[in-house]
């Protein structure tokens, strides 16, 4: 294993070749996230997937290094973070606002908001990255595979298949079985993707149910048991509990089943449960970080105001301060710009003091806000690592304020009264928060990489150069996908076409959540006791983890209890059979390893990286084979354009789909645990 690169080497980086690689990965795992995205509320890591595909591509070139390697992958972790600008930008066409994605509002959106989310981490680095004990589990894990990787590069290129070490091969592998899984399912209808199972005691009704989607299963298999556990007590607490609680004191409407109305209450009650769960665990979370991070912010302001130490090292090395405030300065007024196109389109009639205080009071709480929530999910991302930052929980708080302060900047003004409590004003709360979201989640993801090239000796400013190359990408590659999938799915309550099934819309469900919680604060119908609930629970909840934490090692995250009981059944109990097989795994090579005699880290690192790798090709497969079908149906105007069955055959489809399901999770166990060798026969 190679250790850092030194200061004195200056080997290539940034090179053309690596942009395009990059710029290539980012467009595939760019798709992919805003489609696993917008189905189930979560996406993807992409920087350790990125890292493999650039090493078994790179190496075929003269002259490729671990540098250049890194920054293939630090570009294309772009694609697992701006995506998250799709948490809430779908809830626009939810308030009937748009009609459609308007390709540079949104491109601009998402570009402005990531590369200020660079910019805003960059006086961070030193202190979080290079002087903090944090963490940083994917930045460790991504510069590990990067060493790994870099020490085989003189090997013969067979060498590394014929020892069965993990590679770009697991991650096609992976992907060619979820994408014919779901052209089964999704397109021919031969397989279901679902199955569920009804119970009524009485009045009350029980649901017993889970999802088909290997991307699911990719999803939970990388999430861990500890987050999947928490996802299925969410899902018990919901369908165990609430649910039957309010059917059981519910009268149905006339030809209303069971069924129906378990659906209804869960939709338009339990799912507000959740939101206040999932709200005060991000609370909580980010108190329980203010301290360390308002240090960490103090030291790294001391340090640009020539306070701190400096280095004219290269792997020290940010970019200009100059540039930084430039470029920031330039990013102020394009958003200034975006902002005044959103709001004229919606109300021309406005002008003067109202419409440039409302355009400049959204825009610098978005430019100001994003700056205090940058230093916040930096320090997160070091703490627990980017994919479990409360991204979720920080859009629930941003959008409250944005929304209280548009309230309170109405009321000044008769004749905004009533642009505030019209959907102009919800609008433009989503909006504003879309671009805190952008920072927040490129926040996370800058340090992370940064941590890892740190680690290898990269230089900080080709990294960040980098990054931006990445969201300028991703930027370009957002609209035209939301716009696709949009028109071969919709979203919950708003179609684009006439006669579509709505059991098939994507779920969206950091969108809708938003939404609904920026149109009751602007039409006093929020759902409050039922969030007022949740908080009392995730009160409660938060105490049984410190709890946990005090008398033993074992932890309950609060904010996936919350997604359990906010996403439905099909979503979560298939994102912790995921996490179980991860579980059955690790449990296998812990006997494995005891059996030969070796330390179990040590046995165990190739089947880990497998499974990683595979459970990333599973993901990336299903949502590019659905944004596949996503243009099949948007252009024939089918919602089934490949059916080879009829609506009849669904019941057979189900049992069929639960057996091919059945049948991959077993054989994707025993690919990543691999062939037993030597003394592991014993046992056996």
């Amino acid at each position: 294993m190679t250790d850092r690169v030194p200061d004195h080497l200056d080997l290539p980086e940034l090179t053309l070749r690596g942009l395009i690689l990059g710029a290539l990965i980012t467009l595939v795992f760019t798709a992919s996230n805003v489609y696993l995205g917008l189905k189930v509320g979560l996406t993807f890591a992409s920087s350790i997937p990125a890292a493999v595909i650039s090493m078994a591509v790179l190496r075929y070139f003269k002259g490729s290094n671990i540098l250049e390697n890194n920054m293939v992958q630090t570009q294309a972790s772009a694609a697992g973070t701006l995506s998250s600008i799709i948490f809430i930008l779908p809830g626009l066409l939810m308030i009937g606002y748009w009609a459609g994605f308007p390709f540079w509002q949104t491109a601009m959106i998402c570009a402005i908001g990531g590369i200020l989310g660079v910019l805003y981490t960059i006086p961070l680095r030193r202190v979080m990255v290079v002087q903090s004990e944090l963490p940083y589990p994917e930045g460790v894990a991504a510069a590990e595979i990067l060493r790994v990787g870099s020490s085989d590069e003189g090997d013969d290129k067979h060498a590394a298949q014929s020892r069965g070490e993990p590679g770009l091969r697991d991650i096609l592998g992976g992907g060619l079985v979820a994408a014919a899984f779901s052209l089964c399912s999704s397109g021919f209808k031969v397989l279901g993707e679902s199955i569920s199972l009804w119970l009524g005691a009485g009045q009350a009704a029980f649901r017993f149910s889970t999802g088909f989607s290997f991307a699911l299963v990719g999803a939970g298999y990388l999430m861990g048991i500890t987050a999947g556990i928490a996802i299925l007590i969410g899902v018990l607490i919901c369908w165990g509990v609430a649910v039957p609680l309010l059917t059981f004191n519910a009268t149905p409407a006339e030809g209303q089943g069971l069924s129906e109305l378990a659906t209804q209450l869960w939709s338009s009650q339990v799912r507000f449960l959740g939101a206040g769960t999932i709200g005060i665990a991000a609370l909580w979370t980010l108190a329980t970080l203010f301290k360390p991070m308002a240090q960490g912010v103090w030291a790294s302001l001391r340090a640009v105001r020539g306070k701190g130490e400096t280095s004219t090292a290269r792997t020290e090395r940010d970019m200009p301060p100059k540039a930084i405030l430039l470029l920031a300065g330039l990013l102020l007024l394009a958003l200034l710009g975006v902002f005044a196109s959103f709001l004229h389109e919606a109300a021309p009639a406005l002008s003067g003091f109202g419409f440039w205080g409302f355009v400049a009071g959204c825009v610098f709480f978005a430019f100001f806000f994003g700056f205090l929530i940058a230093a916040a999910c930096g320090y997160m991302a070091g703490l627990v690592g980017s994919s479990s930052s409360p991204i979720s929980g920080i859009g629930i708080i941003a959008v409250i304020l944005v929304s209280l302060l548009i309230l309170g900047m109405g009321s000044l003004e008769s004749g905004l009264l009533q642009l505030a409590e019209g959907k102009v004003a919800i609008a433009l709360a989503l909006f504003t928060t879309s671009v805190v979201l952008a920072i927040a989640a490129i926040s996370n993801d800058n340090l992370q990489d940064l941590k890892t090239g740190y680690l290898v000796g990269a230089t900080p400013w080709r990294q960040q150069v980098a990054l931006i190359v990445g969201c300028l990408v991703g930027a370009l590659v957002i609209p035209p996908v939301l716009d696709l999938l949009y028109n071969a799915y919709g979203f919950p309550g708003v179609l684009p076409r006439d006669g579509m099934d709505p059991q098939q819309a994507l779920a969206a469900p950091q969108a809708t959540l938003l939404t609904a919680i920026a149109s009751g604060i602007f039409k006093d119908a929020l759902n409050w006791n039922m969030i007022l609930i949740g908080v009392v629970l995730g009160i409660a909840l938060i105490l049984v983890d410190l709890a946990l934490r005090r008398t033993s090692t074992a932890s309950l995250p609060v904010l996936a209890v919350g997604l359990g009981i906010y996403l439905p059944p099909t979503i979560g109990m298939t994102l912790v059979i995921g996490a179980a097989l991860g579980w059955i795994i690790d449990r296998r090579l812990q006997q494995r390893a005891a059996t030969a005699g070796q330390e179990l880290d040590s046995y165990a690192e190739v089947p880990r990286r497998r499974g990683v790798l595979l459970a990333s090709g599973l993901i990336v497969g299903e949502s590019l084979m659905g944004i596949l079908l996503a243009g099949l149906i948007g252009t024939s105007g089918k919602d089934a354009p490949l059916a080879l069955v009829g609506p009849g055959f669904s019941d057979t489809a189900e049992w069929l789909g639960l057996i091919v399901f059945a049948l991959v999770c077993v054989a994707f166990c025993r690919h990543v645990l691999g062939p037993q060798r030597g003394a592991e026969f014993i046992r056996e």
